[in-house]
């Protein structure tokens, strides 16, 4: 019998409207991917119909409560659908007692009072709907042999209940009675707040992380991350394929930056982005992580698939861009993609990846773990993070890159060599579902 949240998953995905797809899919493929098996095939490819058999024996210890914003409701911090943002916590212990890990999750945005709408009757726009315990893995986990560097620090998973990379603002709320809440901002600077008198404030250091639209709201928020915390502290960022692109698709549109520009507008995104970059360019453009890396001051770790299916899917070749079916099954599975020109446009896409980050790379205190892989966010799941069959590149798991650069053990520039060239990709393969 298929898990009860697959059956739930599947069903959502047939009544998103068009403009509510593009805001969908991160969140559906990356469950899905939580709940993946990972084949023992040469290119390790993973059947998006499975689910994970056992979570181990450390399932119980793992298992982390939600907790609801004490601070929220006078702070006017809410959901889109006006309940109480909400965030899991585990304590820190031993030598881990003064160091925090923040990790926003992921789930895409909101464009429009329709797809909001929609939203806000899910997890990503209502607590009412969000799991009461989660499990905590990969880069959140306790267990030394998953997560050897920050396996005792205290831990946050952020849940992500705005639409708009936690930089919403109210301004537009009262619009054709939509009755819904954009207040993304406030509940970044409540949930700073509450964090902040259990501890936060005192961090030796501390690495806020996030996960797709969550990875985009840790660069959206890292400067002011470094701020509120001690100077002394050492303080970075991780931002988990949340480096999304200002590409045109296969047929000339810009279809991610019109969606952007969509997200901007709704929720006055503009207020929480770099004033100089608003100043000099239209606000959509500085959503763009292109734009916002350009100014960050704190040291900042991009974990990047070269070839993230969810861009792919969405801003490379979005829904009624191939009315021939000619991507038809390369968009489901890397495998696929044979064809000269498919491979040829998937390269091209790479390269354009490679040519946003140049300027970034040249900065000693940024790290880049870039790998050829069909896949969306790797640090919060065990068999991507640090395993024996995780992704590598030089021999390196993306949890040893990452080490490495926040302990300044050596500066860390992983960039792997063109599909299909790693083996060690898990790569996702949607045609099986």
């Amino acid at each position: 019998m298929a898990n009860p949240r697959l059956r739930y998953l599947l069903r959502w995905r047939k009544w998103a409207n068009k403009d509510w797809a593009i805001a969908a899919v991160a969140f559906t493929v990356v469950i899905f991917f939580a709940f993946s098996l990972f084949s023992d095939s040469p290119r390790r490819t993973v059947d998006a119909s499975q689910v994970h058999p056992s979570l181990g024996q450390n399932y119980e210890k793992d298992l982390v409560d939600l907790t609801l914003l004490r601070n929220a409701r006078d702070r006017g911090a809410f959901c889109l659908d006006g309940s109480l943002p909400g965030y899991h916590f585990q304590k820190g212990f031993g030598s881990g007692l003064n160091s925090w890990l923040l990790h926003i999750e992921g789930g895409g945005w909101c464009n429009s009072i329709s797809s909001c709408s929609l939203r806000k009757m899910t997890a990503l726009g209502s607590s009412k709907y969000m799991d009461r315990q989660v499990r905590f893995s990969g880069i959140l986990s306790s267990d030394p042999a998953q997560n050897p560097d920050f396996f005792n620090w205290n831990k946050v998973k952020i849940r992500y209940c705005d639409g708009a990379s936690l930089a919403g603002h109210p301004e537009n709320e009262i619009k054709k009675g939509s009755k819904l809440f954009f207040r993304g901002q406030l509940i970044w600077e409540a949930l700073m707040d509450e964090l902040s008198s259990i501890g936060l404030s005192k961090a030796k250091q501390a690495l806020l992380s996030g996960c797709s639209a969550g990875g985009l709201a840790t660069l959206i928020h890292c400067d002011n991350f470094r701020e509120l915390l001690p100077k002394e502290a050492t303080v970075k960022c991780l931002a988990d394929a949340g480096f999304f692109l200002d590409e045109k698709d296969i047929i000339g549109n810009s279809t991610m930056r019109l969606f952007y520009h969509d997200v901007v507008q709704l929720q006055s995104v503009a207020k929480s982005l770099d004033s100089d970059c608003i100043s000099s360019m239209e606000p959509s453009r500085c959503l763009f992580p292109a734009e916002i890396i350009k100014r960050l001051k704190t040291p900042v770790f991009l974990v990047h698939p070269a070839y993230d299916f969810w861009q792919i899917q969405n801003i490379l070749v979005p829904g009624g861009s191939d009315p021939h079916g000619h991507w038809k099954r390369c968009r489901l599975s890397i495998r696929n993609c044979h064809a000269d020109d498919l491979m040829s446009t998937l390269q091209g896409f790479r390269s354009s990846l490679l040519k946003s980050v140049n300027e970034f790379q040249q900065r000693k205190e940024m790290g880049l773990f870039i790998n050829s892989c069909f896949i969306h966010c790797q640090t919060w799941m065990a068999e991507t993070w640090h395993s024996a069959n995780s992704p590598k590149i030089n021999d390196k798991t993306i949890a040893e890159s990452v080490a490495d650069w926040f302990f300044e053990r050596k500066v860390v520039k992983q960039i792997d060599c063109p599909y299909p060239c790693n083996p060690t990709c898990h790569n996702m393969d949607f045609s099986i579902v």
